[in-house]
């Protein structure tokens, strides 16, 4: 049976406490090579890699890329972070609690900085596993960000149909340069 990998890119360079999502960031090239190296160990070959169209994630389908050639690679921006719009690169304690207590209120439908709401990401990213997944035979790798991983596991559970409430949301992703596995099918 097919799987889906899900990998979360290797920490980027950024201050602690910083709003990104959609910010282009660089990651930490040492890490990010420690994360290919244990990763090459463990997929299987002919594994299909997708990754995010951002660099930190690009980086570690580069890096993955080099150590095992018999893998096939191609970008989606549909695996690409949560648009924070305007609060991208702020600090987050800088951000009006009003504006994100509003966020918790219409968790699926509020537009964070005016960027881009729950409801599209779901969206996208339930359009990226029918794209990538159905009927898949052999695994899948998605090199992407914690709230896509976290926005599968929503769709796993719930299906495209469900809205969530910010109390439902799942918290739960993988480490930097670490990752979980699904059965598909």
């Amino acid at each position: 049976m097919a799987r889906l990998w899900l990998v979360r890119h290797a920490a980027p360079l950024v201050a602690p406490g910083t709003c990104y999502g959609a910010l282009d960031l660089a990651a930490d090239i040492t890490a990010t090579r420690a994360a290919a190296q244990r990763l090459a160990r463990e997929l299987p070959p002919q594994a299909r890699l997708v990754h995010s169209t951002l660099q930190r994630c690009e980086l570690l389908a580069q890096s993955l890329k080099a150590l095992r050639p018999d893998l096939t690679s191609k970008s989606d921006a549909r695996l690409r972070e949560m648009d924070f719009g305007d609060w991208e690169g702020r600090p987050w304690d800088a951000i009006a609690r009003s504006d994100i207590d509003a966020w918790t209120a219409a968790f699926a439908s509020y537009r964070p900085g005016h960027g881009e709401n729950l409801s599209a990401v779901l969206a996208r990213v339930a359009a990226a596993l029918e794209d990538h997944c159905t009927g898949a035979t052999q695994d899948v790798v998605w090199v992407t960000h914690a709230g896509v991983i976290r926005s599968v596991a929503w769709l796993m559970k719930h299906g495209a149909s469900l809205i969530p409430r910010s109390e439902e949301w799942p918290t739960a992703a993988p480490g930097w340069g670490e990752w979980e596995r699904i059965e598909l099918g």
